[in-house]
């Protein structure tokens, strides 16, 4: 249950809320706050796990700002993936009920399984009435939680090529932490950045693969994140989610994986698979074949391609 109290006029005219969470949840905790909405939102993008889940809260109930259950979604997978448990509740909850998010039994299922591993008492007793089965999605992969970022983007700029990429993300319906553990590779977030190659921007596009996925200006930061995602989207189809050979196929070029029939034995490319994986956590993605539509087989060696060697060079 959730007890909200408004008291407007104070501080300067701003609108106060008192949060009273009362959760029905085996640790049996209550969490209080009296903040203002505004003060909520910044401790929240400060990384503070509670306030992304108090302003969740805020947002899936419409307690003094208009109600949004897709922000609040987004603000409960950000507290989720600190280990909030009350965040694992609420999004097993949205989930189970389709409030506001498109009802999902199977990642319900996922959060209400990890609240009643900590002694969520409810969430099990909900886990009883659902149906749904074991997935790897958890509704939160638009959404970024790497660890590195809230040390990493401590600036503005670089807090909105983050939003920018959950925007986009969604879109193209990819995870944007593999897309954000690219971009950190590739340019370190340098939107001018530029390879002795040619390769240029955020995600290090050359010119033959902007051509290729129609972007027009590549230094237009959407445009060069646009292009990256619909070349990363096409390299998932054709090598079928398999994250190795995709990421080698970007550093290299799909024709030097088929070459290889994997990995391309590069110091460089091997070096670059790795970092992204072990930073993503991940080494499969999900992907559709219909991306394939979007591009074909490049013809010909790229210049990106051509700075790797013709002979293996170890590492």
């Amino acid at each position: 249950m959730i007890f909200t109290i408004r008291m407007n006029g104070l501080c300067s005219g701003k609108s106060w809320l008192l949060l009273l969470l009362l959760l029905q949840s085996g640790a049996g905790g209550t969490a209080e706050l009296l903040l203002p909405v505004e003060d909520l939102r910044t401790l929240a993008a400060q990384g503070d796990a509670q306030a992304q889940f108090s302003l969740g809260v805020v947002l899936e109930y419409g307690e003094g700002v208009d109600k949004s259950p897709e922000e609040a979604r987004d603000w409960y997978c950000r507290a989720a993936a600190q280990g909030q448990m009350e965040a694992w509740h609420n999004l097993g909850w949205m989930y189970a009920n389709g409030r506001g998010v498109p009802r999902n039994d199977d990642i319900a299922r996922y959060w209400l399984e990890k609240a009643a591993a900590s002694g969520d008492e409810q969430a099990a007793r909900i886990l009883e009435m659902i149906g749904g089965g074991q997935t790897m999605e958890n509704g939160c992969s638009h959404v970024a939680t790497l660890p590195w970022l809230q040390e990493w983007c401590n600036d503005p700029d670089c807090r909105a090529i983050v939003r920018l990429v959950e925007k986009l993300s969604r879109e193209h319906d990819l995870d944007a932490n593999l897309v954000l553990s690219m971009i950190r590779v590739e340019s370190g977030f340098n939107t001018r950045a530029r390879s002795p190659k040619g390769a240029s921007g955020l995600m290090q596009l050359i010119p033959a693969t902007a051509m290729r996925f129609g972007v027009v200006d590549i230094w237009d930061p959407e445009q060069n994140i646009r292009g990256g995602m619909a070349y990363l989207r096409w390299l998932l189809a054709y090598f079928k989610g398999d994250l190795l050979k995709v990421l080698a196929g970007y550093n290299a070029g799909e024709h030097r994986v088929l070459q290889y029939q994997g990995v391309p034995p590069f110091r460089e490319t091997r070096r670059y698979v790795r970092q992204i994986v072990e930073d993503y956590g991940r080494s499969y993605h999900r992907y559709d074949m219909s991306w394939l539509d979007s591009g074909t087989v490049a013809t010909q060696y790229t210049s990106r391609e051509s700075r790797l060697p013709e002979s293996p060079s170890g590492g």
